[in-house]
């Protein structure tokens, strides 16, 4: 940034001191466009720079610029004259940092965050599908068109072996790659993960046509309103339902077709992917007799109710989410909870100061926190409680960007350091109960 900015102050200086005539300032300004554009080129091109689409904004009003500025030179070099005026000099040098200040944005939020190394024996592929569902129609759209679930497969390099099947579920406005990290963790031990994309929930995604698609306003806005303290049990529940209602339909319509792609080794007309074949090889690795679920937040709530719900499950990880879904209903204000046993292992995340919120509201009220009630009515169910962590510490957010995961909620704990700790725990959950390996040595705080 700094870069640009002394570039447009050269032009500025030079037109001021020395090339004060009006063709020679088009021309200056025609090199130092044609300077930074091939600047930023020059960045974004080594092949060390990830996550280039930071830059992809900055690039194009880069471009569009230089185009403009080479045809201004072009038709008006020839014709024009006189002395550039230095208020339009200083005022065209003001509003083109102003631009590109605001089209680098995006690189000055994110980091080249990768992904973390992986500690397991296989090299993870990825692919992608979207999954079109014929029985539902999308709510958040007036066009009548289907509901699509995007999924993305992150899957173990082999030819021989099978692997259990993990379906992972974002928070509400994250976003399929929230828990990279975890996706190639598992997979670098033997696990096809398929990570969710909850269109209109995501904060953005891609539907079959290619169009990007955004979290819903309203969504947004009701996330807000329930964290309000004067938003009632009652409003809290029925809003809450609804959303689990259509994250485990996304999450069920997902597993039913793929395990029946995988039975019947085609893909019906539910699938839409660039490469079938590869999506049949991914299927013809994966075990459908044994699944966990895991999700963050939101999405751990789904996975935690989808886990109630079918037999098929073997497993459920929830990073620092509300059960939601075990509440049932309310009355005198208060929350019902599900009285019948969970039925499924459950692992759960959460901050240190939640639970000692929990703790509070136990003591203030006599019963536990829905989170604990599941736990203990669980056919094993176990917390786990992480000092100095916030929110988004059970993502990669704080790697990606660290200044998003600031204002969404971040600890003091070093990320670098927590999440493979993290990870860690939900392989050797995962690989305990899908893959009957190892024991479990998971201590209740860390």
């Amino acid at each position: 940034m700094i870069l640009f900015v002394l570039a447009e102050t050269a032009l500025v200086v030079l037109t001021f001191t020395k090339f004060t005539e009006k063709v020679k300032w088009l021309k200056n300004r025609l090199i130092i466009r044609a300077a930074e554009t091939v600047l930023l080129l020059g960045m974004i091109l080594v092949p060390s720079t990830h996550l280039k689409w930071r830059f992809f904004g900055a690039v194009i009003i880069l471009v569009v610029r230089l185009i403009i500025s080479g045809i201004a030179y072009l038709v008006k070099h020839k014709k024009i004259s006189g002395i550039k005026k230095k208020a339009g000099t200083v005022v065209n040098c003001v509003f083109s940092i102003l631009l590109i200040t605001v089209f680098l944005i995006p690189a000055f939020l994110f980091t080249n965050y990768n992904g973390l190394p992986t500690t397991g024996k296989y090299d993870v592929i990825q692919s992608d599908a979207i999954l079109v569902d014929e029985s539902r129609l999308d709510e958040f759209e007036n066009d009548g068109s289907y509901r699509e679930v995007p999924a993305h497969f992150f899957y173990p390099e082999s030819d021989d072996d099978t692997f259990p099947l993990i379906v992972f579920s974002h928070g509400a406005f994250g976003y399929y790659q929230s828990n990279y990290s975890t996706y190639e963790e598992l997979a670098s031990h033997g696990y096809v993960v398929v990570s969710l994309d909850h269109p209109h929930h995501a904060f953005f995604t891609k539907d079959t046509e290619g169009q990007t698609v955004i979290v819903d306003t309203d969504f947004i806005n009701l996330a807000m309103e329930i964290n309000d303290e004067n938003t009632s049990n009652e409003e809290i529940f029925t809003v809450t339902k609804e959303w689990m209602k259509l994250r485990t339909d996304d999450e069920n319509f997902v597993l039913d077709t793929i395990k029946e792609a995988k039975q019947h080794q085609k893909l019906n007309k539910a699938w839409h992917t660039d490469d079938e074949k590869t999506i049949l090889n991914v299927l013809s690795k994966t075990d459908t007799d044994k699944i966990g679920l895991m999700g963050h937040s939101l999405g751990g709530a789904s996975s935690v109710a989808l886990g109630r719900e079918r037999d098929d499950i073997d497993a459920v990880v929830d990073l620092d989410g509300t059960m939601l879904g075990d509440i049932v209903g309310v009355k005198n204000g208060d929350f019902e909870y599900e009285k019948e046993v969970y039925p499924v292992p459950v692992l759960d995340f959460t901050k240190e100061s939640d639970y000692n919120e929990r703790e509070q509201f136990k003591n203030e009220n006599g019963y536990a926190y829905v989170n604990e009630n599941v736990i203990q009515n669980a056919k094993d169910g176990k917390t786990i409680v992480f000092a100095n962590t916030g929110h988004m510490d059970f993502t990669d957010l704080p790697l990606i960007s660290p200044t998003l995961a600031s204002m969404l909620g971040k600890g003091e704990v070093n990320s670098e350091e927590f999440l493979p700790m993290m990870n860690g725990i939900v392989l050797e959950w995962f690989d305990y109960y899908l893959k009957n390996e190892g024991t479990l040595d998971i201590q209740a705080r860390y």
